[in-house]
């Protein structure tokens, strides 16, 4: 099938705010006793805040109140650092390549599981470049689950097959997976080797070599 729009992920594909997301979750852990390291930082990336916090309490049980506590008091400590965000913290290659999608004629949606997501955008600057956003707040399961990118496609007027997901998470490979679309990993092999294609970043990328890559 031809290949008509391209769904991105955003931290860690077109900006790195994942720094921002652990040195928040370290701030509530470190308040509350739980030992928590950039290592299991990791196991945080592409999912939703519900399953970050279960992730991070490794068993630990605490009300539901308190659940809803945590998380907000992390996201209040995660809003204060990205508001410091600006279009300079695009990653490398990543205005590059919206631009080519952008004279090509093809559709562009950014599909985040942050519930923060567009606030992120804004910051950026990157509305004007892109035809959807989808984020944590758009649908109830987040990735794995592949309902995002199933509802990008569906505002971009794209059935899934001529959709293109680019992804540095696991979760959200799989996502695209069952979401019946092609996908490109960013990162290392172990993480995003389940992709169609695994590149090391967006920097150097160009949107005819991908085509091919994918056809």
């Amino acid at each position: 099938m031809a290949i008509r729009a391209f769904i991105f992920d955003l931290d860690g594909v077109l900006t790195d705010t994942a720094e921002h997301h652990y040195r928040a979750w370290k701030q509530l852990a470190d308040e509350e006793g739980i030992p928590f390291t950039r290592q299991d930082n990791e196991a945080l990336r592409g999912v939703s805040r519900q399953e970050s916090l279960n992730l991070l309490l490794k068993g630990r049980r605490i009300s539901p109140q308190q659940a809803q506590e945590w998380m907000d008091r992390k996201n209040r400590y995660y809003l204060e650092r990205i508001r410091q965000i600006t279009p300079q913290e695009l990653l490398p290659g990543a205005r590059e390549i919206l631009g080519e999608l952008r004279a090509a004629g093809l559709k562009i949606a950014i599909a985040s599981a942050s519930r923060n997501a567009a606030q992120v955008v804004n910051r950026l600057e990157l509305r004007p470049q892109i035809d959807v956003l989808v984020d944590g707040n758009s649908v109830e399961r987040t990735k794995p689950a592949p309902d995002l990118f199933l509802l990008a496609a569906r505002l971009l007027g794209e059935a899934p097959e001529n959709c293109v997901v680019v992804e540095d998470a696991a979760a959200g490979i799989a996502a695209a997976r069952a979401a019946g679309m092609r996908c490109i990993g960013l990162g290392p092999v172990e993480q995003v080797g389940a992709a169609d294609l695994v590149l090391p970043g967006l920097e150097g990328v160009r949107l005819r070599e991908l085509l091919e890559r994918l056809s």
